[in-house]
């Protein structure tokens, strides 16, 4: 089998500018690892159009280093006349008949959708496990969780079955399984990259972003992936930027702040242990670190349940039965149909999101949980915001365990929640978030590193994550085990 998808993308880029490969080869060598490992399950839908696309794309645009690349896309983006599921029974046969404004400016750099990967339910979960598809596998060790809720898209990318997948990030949902599985995952800052035809969970807190093998591909993705959209009334005005034009410069004197929270005992002892060692290597190579304190971080998780479930309430109103999805067969009335729809429709953890949300916004609920648990979040913003007046960047661990078994805590919603307080403020905040590889633990599994940066600061974190990723040097590539 060839292996042009082993390369970096600018070794593919050349490749095809020299018509030693071409667009239609790199598609068929993904469908052919996709099968090999068919057990990682990390897809839902492949796009069986994807080497008719390739085979129309025309002469090589040599100064676009995307052309002709393939990538994978989260299963809750909208992608016209692709399948899109959110990993729900409820739109298990949804055909969309729009893309989402981050798949357009996809298909203006040339690159070809392979699929949609495979995810929590509406991405509801931290596991993948509440997908109706069954979850996807880590490829590190298939006996555990790819994490979630983009945990399809983490454990392809990992897998070298393909460079690059788009993820989606509510609560965590692009860092940690990009953390689990040992790759780079961005969330950037809320409004960034316009979430039109983003299938709505958190509205107030949802945010697409790249998922991918390295981190000069990461910044290269998400330079071509934000623009401002009318479409969305939340996305910046901000003037595009190129991502790259900072990596591989020194960071001597950069100011890094740790919070103690996030090294406490909440975190596993290995991960701290990790944690110590890269601090160390970042203040040889000139930065400062130092410990600080951010007000109301430990109370993230209660708000993000609040705020979140509340607005998932409000969003999946509109899965009822009778514009499109699920609809359950001969009801008797309206109202049995729009029961027994969802009822079947949803699975277990999206009901009970929906159940708690209903009862958060009902009556003067709403005043006393979510309009609090909104002002509380300003809070959250401010300290950052405080933080950053003095501090260049804050790190911490991305996880407090690395990947545990498929089986593991099957029936403890909380935990679902616990596994992400570490990248949650950061959603609250609005600010962007990335995962780093640094480490394997005792069990070859991967450790990785949360990068957050102030409001539109990903130029700098990209600086620091190729710094510390050039020290590391890591074998990420567990192809021996996947293959």
């Amino acid at each position: 089998m060839s292996k042009y998808l082993d390369l970096s993308i600018q070794e593919i880029h050349e490749l095809l500018v020299k018509k030693e490969v071409t667009p239609k080869d790199l598609v068929v060598e993904c469908f052919e690892r996709i099968k090999e490992n068919e057990t990682l399950n990390a897809f839902i839908t492949l796009n069986e159009d994807a080497i008719s696309i390739a085979e129309s794309l025309g002469e090589v645009e040599e100064d676009n280093l995307l052309f002709g690349l393939p990538i994978a896309v989260k299963d809750n983006i909208v992608t016209k006349e692709l399948r899109t599921t959110c990993a729900s029974k409820m739109l298990e046969n949804f055909l969309p008949i729009y893309d989402a404004t981050v798949v357009e400016n996809i298909k203006k750099q040339k690159m070809i959708i392979i699929g949609k990967t495979n995810m929590d339910e509406f991405a509801m979960g931290s596991t993948s496990r509440t997908s109706y598809f069954d979850a996807p596998k880590n490829p590190w060790n298939k006996n555990c969780i790819a994490g979630g809720s983009s945990g399809g898209s983490a454990a392809c990318v990992a897998a070298r079955l393909i460079p690059f997948a788009l993820g989606s990030d509510t609560g965590g949902s692009i860092r940690q399984p990009a953390s689990y599985c040992g790759i780079v995952g961005m969330k950037p800052t809320y409004g960034r990259i316009s979430r039109y035809g983003l299938v709505a969970f958190g509205s107030s807190l949802d945010q697409i972003g790249p998922m991918t093998r390295n981190v000069y591909e990461n910044a290269v993705l998400l330079s071509n992936l934000t623009s401002f959209d009318e479409k969305d009334m939340t996305s910046s005005k901000k003037e595009k930027e190129d991502y790259t034009r900072f990596i591989g410069k020194e960071i001597k004197g950069m100011k890094i702040g740790v919070p103690n929270y996030w090294m406490s005992d909440i975190v596993e002892e290995e991960i701290r242990l990790e944690m110590e060692k890269t601090i160390r290597r970042l203040e040889e190579l000139g930065a400062t670190v130092e410990r600080i304190d951010i007000d109301y971080i430990e109370n993230a998780v209660t708000l993000y349940q609040i705020i979140a479930m509340g607005e998932a309430s409000s969003n999946l109103a509109r899965f009822d039965g009778v514009r499109y999805g699920y609809r359950t067969e001969n009801p008797s009335d309206v109202e049995e149909m729009y029961r027994k729809t969802r009822q079947a429709g949803f699975g277990r953890e999206v009901k009970r999101r929906i159940m708690i949300g209903s009862y958060l916004l009902s009556g003067e609920n709403a005043v006393t949980y979510y309009n609090k648990a909104l002002q509380i979040r300003d809070d959250i913003k401010k300290s950052f915001e405080h933080a950053f007046e003095t501090y260049d960047l804050i790190i911490g661990p991305t996880t407090t365990t690395v990947a545990y078994s498929l089986d593991e805590n099957l029936d403890d919603p909380m935990k679902s929640f616990m596994d992400d307080i570490l990248v949650i403020p950061v959603n609250m905040a609005g600010l962007p978030g990335m995962n780093v590889p640094i480490a394997f633990n005792h069990n070859h599994m991967p450790i990785g590193l949360h990068i957050v940066g102030p409001s539109f600061g990903e130029a700098k974190m990209y600086q620091l994550a190729y710094a510390i990723e050039q020290d590391k040097k890591l074998n990420l590539n567990p192809k021996e085990e996947v293959a």
